[in-house]
């Protein structure tokens, strides 16, 4: 289905294979040329062996970061591509000054890195930064030891529309001012 809200006069709208064309046609009025628009494209977003450096290869880290969390900066937060909840532990939940009162219910339980069930302590959501670029997220809180603050998985990726990299051990994504990189630690 092709909608046209208005077309001007001195233009011709002709369906060919399936295309929509919109073409200047000759007018008697004298009127200006039908101009092209330029067709905005963004850079596209990409690692390469630059983005290396700094680093020891071969190795087998995880991609670990800095955040700005509920205005807190938050040190070794997950960037884990493998996960599907957003987790923040008890210390990082008590660090953050946050209380058992300000966590709703989150009934739907969870498996843990070793398989076994894991009931969760409540849901909060909480505005995360990175490089001037805010998100909320809602973390699912689970009182589990972890070397780990919080986890951010695949909705935060998406959201964020960021692109991590556990090779290069950074994470990059668009912004007002043009391509993020954070540097993992």
């Amino acid at each position: 289905m092709v909608v046209i809200h208005a077309v001007s006069m001195g233009t011709l709208v002709t369906k060919r294979r399936g295309v929509l064309a919109i073409v200047p046609v000759e007018s008697f009025l004298d009127e200006q040329p039908f101009e092209k628009k330029l067709k905005f494209t963004q850079e596209p977003i990409a690692f390469n062996d630059n983005d290396l450096e700094g680093t020891i290869q071969p190795h087998d880290d995880a991609l670990m970061v800095k955040a700005r969390i509920n205005d807190f900066i938050v040190k070794r937060v997950l960037i884990d591509q493998g996960n599907g909840a957003k987790v923040m532990y008890p210390n990082l939940f008590k660090g953050l000054g946050l209380k058992n009162e300000d966590l709703s219910k989150y009934n739907t339980p969870l498996v843990g890195f070793d398989g076994r069930m894991v009931i969760s302590e409540g849901h909060i959501s909480l505005p995360v930064n990175m490089e001037d670029k805010e998100v909320m997220v809602t973390f699912i809180i689970v009182a589990l030891f972890s070397p780990y603050m919080a986890i951010l998985g695949r909705p935060w990726i998406h959201v964020m529309e960021a692109f991590p990299s556990t090779l290069h051990v950074k994470v990059k994504f668009r912004t007002e001012h043009g391509i993020a990189i954070v540097r993992g630690n």
